[in-house]
């Protein structure tokens, strides 16, 4: 697939934003994981050049920015509360795009990945995709080690094996998906997107911020951790409500999986590996998005 050179250089901006998250940076005041922050300015004054975004855009982004900072740093409870709930609703509202400033682009639509799937458009999300880099950023600790990332992958790879099975296996039989082996001219783009823009975005959000969170504020309950996945994975579920029920039913599915992922090995990287394990798959060897009956 063609793209222009400013969807390039704004997009592969963004890109290279939420890869610098795990990419180690010369110490400043006492840290070595600040490199994100200033590709993340960079891709937004790139945005404003090229007409990806308008002034606004940058600015909500340092006001989410801001207010997620003092909600992590804050020891005020009664500061605190409110502004992780602002922080908890803002994405919501820019992944309906509430935020004015946003010109996502559409790639392609109407497309058929099979003769028998459901129409699907590429797009990106500059909102949504920067709002993930800076959850990922302030609110989830990173691995920085190989050996950290190889013992992370030897915890969760049973829930990664688990989910294909699992949530795959339920899509066949309740009729949303069959196996259907592909590799199409969008096949690359869509896998770097999804893992870049997608997977991380949901997973800093949905397990990274919210069920990790949940868990930590109900760590004295007896249950407590299950009722954090529980409570995550219905509002992941809920979020494909334009999917249908049974999209819901699959996500919710899903989200129990990468909760899971992310209690193994209390890495946001076990979720991130886990969902895009289950988004490639699903994209190369079975029907995408789904079956059009």
């Amino acid at each position: 697939m063609s793209l222009s050179l400013e969807f390039i250089l704004t997009f592969g901006t963004l890109a290279a934003a939420a890869v610098a998250l795990w990419v180690p940076a010369p110490e400043m005041r006492g840290s070595r994981t600040w490199l994100w922050v200033p590709l993340l300015t960079l891709a937004c004054l790139a945005g404003v050049v090229t007409g990806f975004l308008t002034w606004q855009a940058p600015c909500w982004l340092a006001l989410f920015a801001a207010v997620a900072t003092a909600a992590k740093q804050s020891s005020n409870r009664w500061v605190r509360v409110p502004l992780l709930a602002l922080t908890w609703l803002a994405p919501l509202l820019f992944a309906a795009h509430r935020f004015p400033g946003f010109m996502n682009p559409v790639l392609a639509e109407q497309l058929r990945f099979s003769a028998d799937a459901s129409a699907y458009t590429i797009r990106t999300n500059f909102d949504t995709a920067a709002v993930g880099v800076i959850l990922a950023g302030v609110f989830c600790s990173r691995i920085s080690k190989a050996e950290d990332w190889l013992h992370m992958l030897r915890r969760v790879w049973p829930v990664i094996v688990s989910t294909l099975v699992v949530v795959l296996g339920l899509g066949v039989i309740l009729g949303f998906v069959r196996p259907d082996f592909k590799w199409t001219p969008y096949s690359a783009f869509f896998l770097g997107t999804n893992l870049l823009f997608t997977c991380v975005t949901e997973e800093a959000y949905f397990r990274g911020f919210t069920y990790a969170g949940l868990a930590a504020a109900m760590s004295k309950w007896r249950f407590g951790a299950v009722v954090a996945a529980a409570i995550s994975s219905v509002l992941f579920g809920i979020a494909h409500v334009k999917g249908g029920p049974l999209l819901i039913f699959l996500a919710t599915v899903a989200g129990l999986h990468y909760a899971a992922a992310y209690a193994v090995c209390k890495r946001v990287e076990g979720a991130i590996v886990t969902h895009f394990a289950l988004n490639a798959v699903h994209f190369v060897a079975f029907t995408y998005p789904n079956l059009s009956s």
